[in-house]
């Protein structure tokens, strides 16, 4: 079994052709859907969804624990708001981020950094729902190589040869 480079041309292309760029968990299995990627899929789905029961599960007890020291009503409420506005950013911003391409003046993901902490939950459920269909990010990445390798054959298949071989005319 022969173990390639993710960045190794395949067998017969150029050095010189577009790279498909990996996925987290994927690598480049998702351009032909080789590898088990299908198992992969399936598997990461099942983790995604039992990482967001969890993450549930300890909420609940969380909020329990809450309710068990006789803390005021409005701080309980206002501690589930703040989880479930948390929750449905992250699962949004999640969920943007893996089927549409960032904008021009897009904010920094980084500043969403502790939304999408507090708000795991969402972020587990919008991977687990994105790895229903195909890889997370796998619709962007698939534009982008696909893009790049038809620029590339447009721009060798203008190319005549190579330019020293090229038959010079008669000079006069």
């Amino acid at each position: 079994m022969s173990t390639s480079h993710p960045q190794s041309p395949p067998d017969g292309a150029a050095d010189d052709e577009p790279r498909p760029e990996p996925i987290r968990f994927y690598g480049v299995s998702w351009v032909d859907h080789s590898g088990g990627y299908g198992a992969r899929r399936a598997g990461l789905t099942l983790s995604a969804l039992l990482l967001a029961a969890m993450g549930g599960t300890l909420l609940f007890l969380g909020y329990s624990g809450l309710d068990s020291s006789e803390t005021a009503g409005w701080l309980r409420a206002m501690v589930v708001i703040a989880f479930a506005i948390c929750t449905a950013m992250a699962a949004t911003r999640t969920w943007i981020r893996y089927t549409r391409p960032a904008p021009e003046n897009a904010v920094d993901e980084s500043a969403f950094r502790s939304i999408k902490v507090v708000g795991f939950v969402g972020v587990f459920l919008a991977y687990a729902l994105r790895s229903t269909v195909e890889a997370p990010g796998e619709k962007l990445r698939r534009l982008d190589y696909e893009t790049a390798v038809a620029r590339h054959r447009r721009r060798t298949a203008k190319r005549s040869g190579h330019p020293a071989r090229r038959r010079r005319g008669k000079r006069a």
